[in-house]
Formats: structure tokens, sequence, C-alpha cells
């Protein structure tokens, strides 16, 4: 399975990638939002695992893009927010989680 993980944090993005390949993932990491743009458009990925807040583009802006252009990939939002409102956004933004 290829996992996406868009986060700008170099240590969350590393425990990702750790805890991902032990399981046999393999993971992609991109660290901005237009790289993980770019990278979601460029390849084929079985899920994104996507920071909402990112350098340039945020996630949540990504993901509409994303989207709207008709990416059917399943998305899981990684976010420090934790209202009821966050959630709601990022659901109605098209993420799966």
């Amino acid at each position: 399975m290829r996992v996406l993980v868009v986060e700008d944090e170099a240590k969350v993005a590393e425990a990702l990638r750790e805890g991902l390949t032990a399981e046999r993932f393999k993971v992609t990491i991109a660290r901005t939002g237009e790289e993980g743009f770019f990278a979601a458009n460029a390849e084929q990925f079985d899920v994104v695992l996507l920071d909402i807040m990112l350098p340039g583009r945020d996630g949540l802006e990504i993901l509409r893009t994303l989207r709207k252009k008709g990416l059917q990939t399943p998305v899981l939002l990684l976010t420090a927010r934790d209202s009821i409102e966050d959630r709601i956004v990022g659901l109605d933004s098209g993420a799966d989680d």
C-alpha cells in the first residue's frame, strides 16, 4: 500500500514514516503544501495523510482542489485542532476522516 504523508514538522513526518514502513507500507513524504499537491497529482497513492497547517497552501485548500479535480483517494487529516467546527470543515472539504 502506498501512503503520501504531507507534513511539515520533520519529527512528526519521520515518526509516521517509521511506523508505516515497519508495517510494510511504502511512504512518500511531502514537506509543503505545494509538494503534497504535486505528489498527489503525479503519483497513485492508496491513502493521503494530510496536515492542515502547512507552509504555502494549507491542507484544506489542497484537499478542496484535489477533490474538484476528481481525486477519489481517501484523505485523513492530521491536525492539532480539535474543535467540532474544525472537524466539520475538514469533512465538508472532502476528508474521509
